[in-house]
C-alpha cells in the first residue's frame, strides 16, 4: 500500500473533476474468450487486469469520473488502416477480425459501459490518442489527469502513455489493470519505462483516491502540503 503522502498525492491527482479513466482495447476480439489473441486475452483475465479494469469503470461510475473506452477496429475492405509494420500484416491474417460493427469490437465483460461513457473508435495506428478524437475529447472535459488501463502492455499502453505525456497530462497507470505478454514483461515494462513518465500505483490505490472526500483531509501531512 501506498504511505499516507504517496496516497494524498495520488488523491488529489485523481480529482473527478478533472480526471478521465481510459480503458484500451479491452473488447471482445482482443481480451475476450473468442479473441484474436488467445495468450494476450488468457493473460488479461488470469492476472486479473480485466476484472481490475471493470472495477475502476465501476468506480468511476459512482464517483463521477468520466470513462472512455477506446476501441481498435478495421473496415472489412481494410481501407485507411495501416500496412506499413509486421504487426499490422499478421493482424490482417487472424482469424477474428475487429471489424466495425461486428461483436469483437464490443466492450468486453465484465467491463461495463454506462450511458454517460465515450466510446472512441480508430481504424489506424498504434495509439488511441495520436489522430483520434480522444484528446479534444478530454480538453473539451477538462481533463488534466488521464488513468490508462486495459492492454496491451507490448504496444497500445506506453503508446497511450507517451502520447497524454507529450500532450500535456498526467498519466496515472494502476499496473495491476494493464496487461501483456509474456506475463514477465508488463512488469519489466511498467519498472524501467512507465515509471519514467507516469504516476504508477494500483487499482486498489486509486479506489481509496476515488472514496477520499475532497478538501477533508487532516492530519500534519496534509497541512503540510507533505
Amino acid at each position: 500500500m501506498p504511505s499516507r503522502s504517496s496516497q494524498e498525492r495520488l488523491t488529489e491527482l485523481l480529482d473527478p473533476a478533472s480526471t478521465v479513466l481510459l480503458t484500451v482495447e479491452c473488447q471482445q476480439g482482443v481480451v475476450g474468450p473468442d479473441s484474436a489473441l488467445p495468450e494476450l486475452a488468457a493473460e488479461a483475465s488470469s492476472s486479473g487486469a480485466l476484472a481490475n479494469v471493470a472495477r475502476l469503470v465501476a468506480a468511476a461510475h459512482a464517483s463521477g469520473v468520466q470513462v472512455m473506452h477506446a476501441v481498435a477496429e478495421s473496415r472489412p475492405d481494410g481501407r485507411g488502416g495501416n500496412r506499413n509494420a509486421r504487426l499490422f500484416r499478421a493482424a490482417a491474417r487472424l482469424p477474428v477480425q475487429q471489424h466495425t460493427g461486428s461483436a469483437a469490437v464490443r466492450v468486453a465483460a465484465p467491463v461495463e459501459v454506462a450511458d454517460e461513457d465515450l466510446v472512441v473508435r480508430r481504424l489506424h495506428g498504434l495509439s488511441p490518442l495520436a489522430g483520434t478524437d480522444v484528446d479534444p475529447l478530454l480538453r473539451n472535459l477538462g481533463c488534466r489527469t488521464l488513468v490508462v488501463t486495459g492492454v496491451s502492455a507490448n504496444i497500445a499502453i506506453p503508446n497511450a502513455v507517451f502520447d497524454a505525456v507529450n500532450l500535456g497530462y498526467t498519466a496515472v497507470v494502476p499496473a495491476d489493470a494493464i496487461a501483456g505478454v509474456p506475463a514477465e514483461y508488463t512488469p519489466a515494462m511498467v519498472r524501467n519505462t512507465l515509471a519514467l513518465v507516469a504516476t504508477v500505483t494500483t487499482t486498489d490505490a486509486v479506489l481509496v483516491g476515488w472514496r477520499q472526500p475532497r478538501g477533508l483531509e487532516t492530519g500534519p501531512e496534509a497541512a503540510t502540503g507533505a
